[in-house]
């Protein structure tokens, strides 16, 4: 028999990849889930335990008489999992989430308003529920997980891209060039960085734990692609992948109301992970860069679109309503034209130490080697 590996989850958008990753290293896996969602993905060789990891009663049943080399946990309560393998495994690997992060939801925890750029793994977690209930939850299993694994190793995971994805961010553009848009909004020119994380990025980041169980012991990892993109990035990168062309009307951000889900936040300060850690201890490096990653989810998503209406679209919170956003856009034009031409004396440039395109002028016509 070979190693045991008991994955909790394992048919969510990156559990898949994990899944087939451990098949791969020679791992007999098991999955344990509902079974409301299989996967053509998934081996005919993998063993399933149809059980409700949110139920403790049942997740009990589940694990009576189980010992396993190996729990990877990423879907369920994770407090309740924790406290019921104790001693029921030789490894534990969870997964979790970076509202943690003390800031990361509620952006006016820091004066100014906005996270340090990048946030790592060491910056305080929420403290006080009455801060932001749901970071203190995730903040409180984050410890919990530690408290009764101490040689756990603790995945944060930003919001995930790709198949199967619970908060579908590409949809708001593969959507609007799919019914024929020419046009689209963004926040202060779309420059907003927010973290994400290709679900085979994410999955490999938790595979490379697996695979070195000394450098991730006791360790808590952020996860994500390696490049940030900018929502105007990504916006850009979508259309491009469908051959199509959108303008992008730049509205100031409180005026930027459709711009609002692919923001996902009220706030267009950026919210970014430091990885250091991560890429020193364990070797990470992307498997598919994010922009060709943005690409692909954004052509799965135009072959699979979301049911209209569906649970998809009612989590982005994205109402597609083209009527709104070409009167406002249309007004944006007209306020934009109203304004008055005004006359520099001396028209503000960018400062001497900048060379670039329109920048300060050379001194010499020539150049000398």
């Amino acid at each position: 028999m070979g190693r045991r590996a008991l994955v909790i989850g394992g048919t969510g958008p990156t559990g898949v990849w994990i899944v087939q990753g451990l098949l791969d290293r020679g791992w007999d896996v098991t999955i344990l889930h509902r079974g409301t969602h299989e996967r053509a993905e998934t081996p005919d060789v993998v063993e399933h335990l149809h059980h409700d990891p949110y139920d403790a009663e049942d997740l009990a049943r589940a694990l009576e008489g189980r010992h396993e080399d190996l729990v990877v946990a990423m879907y369920g309560r994770l407090r309740r999992i924790v406290e019921l393998t104790v001693g029921r495994t030789d490894r534990f690997v969870s997964v979790g989430g970076v509202p943690a992060i003390r800031g990361w939801m509620n952006p006016w925890l820091q004066e100014p308003a906005g996270l340090a750029v990048p946030v790592d793994e060491d910056a305080p977690v929420v403290g006080d529920p009455s801060e932001d209930e749901k970071g203190y939850r995730v903040a409180r299993t984050e410890a919990a997980v530690f408290a009764h694994h101490p040689t756990a190793t603790h995945v944060r995971y930003p919001y995930a891209y790709g198949p199967y994805q619970l908060v579908p961010r590409e949809w708001s553009v593969v959507r609007r060039v799919l019914d024929g848009r020419q046009r689209i909004v963004v926040a202060d020119d779309g420059l907003t960085l927010h973290h994400h994380g290709y679900t085979r990025n994410l999955a490999h980041a938790v595979l490379l734990a697996v695979d070195q169980p000394e450098a991730a012991a006791g360790t808590l990892f952020n996860a994500g692609d390696e490049e940030v993109l900018s929502v105007r990035q990504v916006v850009e990168v979508v259309a491009a992948a469908l051959g199509a062309a959108l303008e992008l009307v730049s509205m100031p951000y409180d005026l930027a109301v459709p711009a609002r889900p692919l923001l996902t936040q009220p706030l267009p300060t950026h919210r970014v992970l430091d990885l250091s850690r991560l890429k020193r201890r364990l070797g990470y490096q992307d498997v598919t860069p994010a922009r060709e990653a943005v690409a692909l989810t954004a052509q799965w998503l135009a072959e699979h679109p979301p049911e209209a209406g569906g649970p998809e679209e009612t989590v982005l919170t994205d109402p597609f309503d083209y009527g709104a956003e070409d009167r406002l856009m249309d007004a944006w034009a007209v306020a934009r034209a109203g304004l008055p031409a005004i006359e520099w004396e001396r028209p503000p440039r960018y400062g001497l130490a900048y060379s670039g395109p329109g920048g300060r002028p050379r001194s010499q016509s020539g150049f000398d080697p």
